[in-house]
């Protein structure tokens, strides 16, 4: 029993050993390639910034603000909510003006017509804009004054269809969960990035900020393409993909604030985050079982000991820790910059462990919560809801300058 639990405790470290060393020269390819870029200071083409809200989150007034400090020239900001008193939406208005430079629209939908709201907010935004290259931003991010510059950059290069940025993931208080969570969002999800940016290029882009052409926006058929999915970020930058465009990893890092402060709302949005990639990228998925290394130490650790040699478990559990901290200092300093690396660095094994546990409840429903609603996840990403609440009437979407 214990040589069985040692052979695949051995056999995970190996793996998760491999894979880590991908991560680490990902993460050198992709730092190589930033020092090459030189930023065009003369290439500022007008941009709308397309903004979806939907209530209010801690430090959202702090969030917003930083996108009406952009040292940018031309752009113009776009808000949209389900309903004109939103919350969320009436601190953007009030943020607004106090920035009465910034060209700004407030839009409404009423009722989304699609099972992602948020891509109804974007039909609306789109049809407003009036430039031609978008960047859709979630309402939890803050931004650098240098944010718009650095991510419009690429579309100099008339191939490039989409942008995607990087990011930290930052708790927005101290709790040990939100803090956890936000480990997982900067090492895990970058980890997971640069390996398959190195190993087929980019064919996604990243929720936090998604850049792209109106032109392909447009050949996809409009953002309705994303109505029925959960990951509508895999699905926007895979359709620009398709179109033989391409999507770049922008040099730009931002700040994704962590809003789950208690211990079952972190864990109900990271066991969300998982079984949105087993349903839209399901073989990917199911190898990512072998990228952990805390848990095979653990069970190497054990087989070891149970086979009577306790100086062997100590140096298998010690490697299998050791590796992780490798990546977070790799990733977390050298590709992030996390201003709090030792922490990030520090609690990333304990959060490498806790990544396996989430991998593996992705597969005991196919059911998730979002916003408060019940929904069945279905092969290639796809929702329907399943909350008992009766149908709105669809209400014709309102627009308001």
């Amino acid at each position: 029993m214990f040589k069985f639990v040692l052979g695949l405790g051995l056999f995970g470290l190996l793996t998760s050993t491999i894979y880590a060393g991908m991560v680490v020269t990902g993460a050198f390819a992709y730092l190589r390639s930033r020092r090459k870029n030189k930023l065009n200071p003369d290439y500022t083409p007008p941009v709308s910034l397309l903004k979806p809200l939907h209530g209010m989150e801690p430090n959202l007034e702090a969030h917003l603000e930083s996108f009406f400090e952009q040292d940018y020239p031309c752009y113009e900001i776009l808000f949209c909510a389900r309903q004109a008193d939103d919350k969320g939406l009436l601190m953007a208005q009030r943020v607004a003006a106090r920035h009465p430079n910034i060209p700004v629209r407030f839009l409404t939908t009423g009722e989304p017509r699609y099972i992602n709201a948020k891509v109804h907010s974007l039909e609306r935004m789109q049809v407003a804009a009036s430039h031609d290259i978008f960047i859709i931003s979630d309402s939890d991010v803050r931004v650098t004054p240098n944010y718009i510059r650095e991510v419009v950059a690429p579309f100099e290069e008339e191939k490039v269809g989409a942008v995607t940025c990087p990011y930290r993931g930052v708790a927005a208080g101290e709790g040990l969960w939100a803090m956890l969570e936000a480990v997982g969002m900067s090492i895990e999800m970058t980890s997971g990035v640069l390996v398959a940016r190195m190993l087929e290029g980019m064919q996604f882009t990243l929720g936090p900020t998604m850049a792209a052409r109106r032109e392909c926006v447009e050949r996809m058929g409009g953002f309705s393409l994303l109505g029925s999915y959960c990951a509508d970020d895999f699905v926007l930058g895979n359709a620009i993909y398709e179109q033989g465009r391409t999507v770049i990893l922008s040099d730009h890092v931002i700040d994704h604030m962590v809003i789950n402060m208690s211990f079952m709302d972190s864990i109900r949005h990271q066991v969300r985050w998982m079984k949105s990639t087993r349903f839209s990228r399901p073989k990917g998925h199911f190898g990512t079982s072998l990228t952990f290394s805390v848990p095979f130490g653990i069970l190497a650790t054990v087989g070891a000991a149970g086979l009577g040699s306790p100086e062997l478990a100590a140096v298998l559990l010690g490697f299998s820790v050791g590796t992780r901290i490798l990546m977070g200092l790799i990733v977390g300093g050298g590709v992030l910059e996390d201003p709090d690396l030792l922490r990030t660095t520090l609690l990333y094994p304990l959060r490498d462990a806790m990544g396996f546990g989430f991998w593996a409840a992705s597969y005991l429903s196919n059911k998730v919560v979002w916003r408060g609603e019940v929904y069945a996840l279905a092969p290639g990403g796809l929702m329907r809801s399943l909350s008992n609440k009766a149908e709105s009437k669809r209400t014709e979407p309102a627009l308001t300058a």
